[in-house]
């Protein structure tokens, strides 16, 4: 009789790509990523830059995490495994599995659900049936930095077909260029879809501002949904914002019935493999203009402002709780406090909090301490989770989720899912929030959602046909 686990069994299908080979690229990285995006290199794929480097992944073998179970599977194949312990022991030893079967540090790319917060933090009846994470192993990777591409791939025809969108140079006149994207062209209506608030936003962030006054909770972040009356092309829609965007991190992915781009402001959390481990929490926002005298008088305005600092304030504090759960006792610090950060069509005030794992704990434990993100939920969590129940409609998804790069060796770098056009299926949408405190106004807080979606609105870009 055979002992081998089902995990171990699909690890073992999964081989390194042993295809290696560094090219020269001529375009700009995040245009490239985009390309390979389009290219159909694997079943599904994720894109995602994290300082200053893009991360290309494609193929076929993936793992999705419901409330109950897990499956893995790579092409026609699947495994189904029960989670007893929740999504986050489910995902640890799908990468024990993938460290066991090879002899090399392997890496995933994925995404987090906001309602795995249901799990982790409040009501578990909440967390709904659908996948709450999925991530890819790639069969292709390719990192591409200015002017180089390193390609990973489990087959030499997938690597030639890499090296062809590319147009990778040949160090020579007639070197083959990359064929231009198909013509887009924005959204005409995006002012008035921003402006609408066919879904009451108002009143619920005053309902929320209500329940923050009446003692149950200090602040809930609040969201809006803007549908798109049509599918948005996100390979040039990634392009154009990421041009016009200065994210923490940025992503483009098609896994697990989502399709994303998207400019995160901020961190969920990021783990190094010797465990040490930071969370980036920006709180409190003020429009960017363009024009640099009235953007130093909105800077002043948001350090000025009682409610924003509070509310900042709020989420360090928070952060600090959290980390100081899993990480060796005394070595929690806030490393950077109230700086402002410039993120597309916004400024906020951004803090740093980092510590170092203690022994027992791993990325997956800091992930579960830390997510979702302090400033897409709000303080404390569990009452947040509640608040937003009640004044928000349906679930949220993606929206408030994480995506991540994660390695077997036991990095980890999440990026907050916010500033992102997300389909699924056939429909589209923005979607936005704000920090809603006891003395908030609905108007302003309506305000600050459409200044954070003009990080994304004006940059979407449509088929022509």
């Amino acid at each position: 009789m055979s002992t081998t686990t089902p995990l171990a069994a699909w690890a073992a299908t999964l081989p390194e790509p042993p295809h290696r080979a560094v090219l020269g690229v001529s375009e700009e990285p995040a245009r490239a990523a985009a390309r390979l995006a389009e290219a159909g290199l694997g079943a599904h794929h994720v894109v995602y830059e994290q300082s200053g480097t893009w991360h290309f992944a494609a193929g076929s073998a993936t793992f999705d995490v419901t409330a109950t179970g897990a499956t893995a599977r790579h092409g026609e194949r699947s495994w189904h495994v029960p989670a007893p312990e929740g999504p986050l022991a489910a995902v640890r030893a799908a990468l024990a599995a993938l460290r066991a079967a090879s002899s090399r540090d392997r890496t995933v790319h994925g995404w987090a659900a906001f309602e795995l917060a249901h799990l982790l933090h409040g009501d578990p009846a909440r967390a709904g049936t659908e996948p709450l994470l999925s991530f890819l192993v790639p069969s292709v990777e390719i990192t591409l930095r200015p002017g180089k591409a390193e390609v990973r791939a489990g087959d030499p025809a997938v690597a030639a077909r890499a090296a062809t969108v590319l147009g990778a140079e040949a160090r020579s006149a007639t070197a083959p260029q990359p064929a231009p994207f198909p013509a887009t062209a924005p959204l005409p209506e995006a002012a008035a879809l921003l402006a609408a608030d066919p879904g009451g936003y108002r009143a619920s962030v005053a309902a929320t501002s209500a329940d923050i006054r009446a003692g149950l909770l200090d602040k809930a972040v609040v969201s809006r949904v803007v549908p798109l009356p049509r599918l948005p092309d996100l390979g040039a829609s990634y392009v154009t914002g990421r041009a016009a965007n200065t994210p923490a991190r940025s992503f483009l992915l098609d896994l697990g019935g989502w399709r994303a781009a998207g400019f995160s402001p901020e961190t969920v959390v990021e783990v190094g493999p010797e465990g040490e481990v930071s969370t980036q929490p920006l709180a409190g926002t003020r429009a960017r203009t363009g024009e640099a005298a009235e953007d130093t008088r909105l800077r002043a305005e948001l350090y000025a402002d009682p409610k924003e600092v509070q509310e900042h304030a709020l989420s360090v504090r928070l952060a600090c709780e959290e980390l100081a759960r899993v990480c060796v006792r005394g070595s929690v610090a806030v490393t950077e406090f109230m700086a402002v950060r410039e993120r597309g069509s916004v400024q906020h005030l951004a803090s740093r909090v980092a510590g170092r794992l203690e022994g027992g704990s791993d990325a997956w434990t800091a992930f579960g301490a830390l997510f979702p993100a302090i400033t897409a939920t709000g303080v404390p969590k569990a009452a947040a989770l509640d608040a937003l129940g009640r004044h928000e409609r349906g679930p949220r998804g993606l929206y408030g989720g994480a995506v991540f790069r994660s390695c077997t060796s036991g990095a980890l770098d999440a990026a907050l899912v916010l500033r992102a056009v997300l389909v699924r299926g056939d429909r589209a949408w923005l979607r936005a929030g704000a920090g809603v405190m006891g003395v908030s106004t609905p108007a302003r807080e309506f305000d600050e959602t459409r200044e954070k979606l003009l990080s994304v609105a004006p940059h979407l870009r449509f088929p022509l046909s």
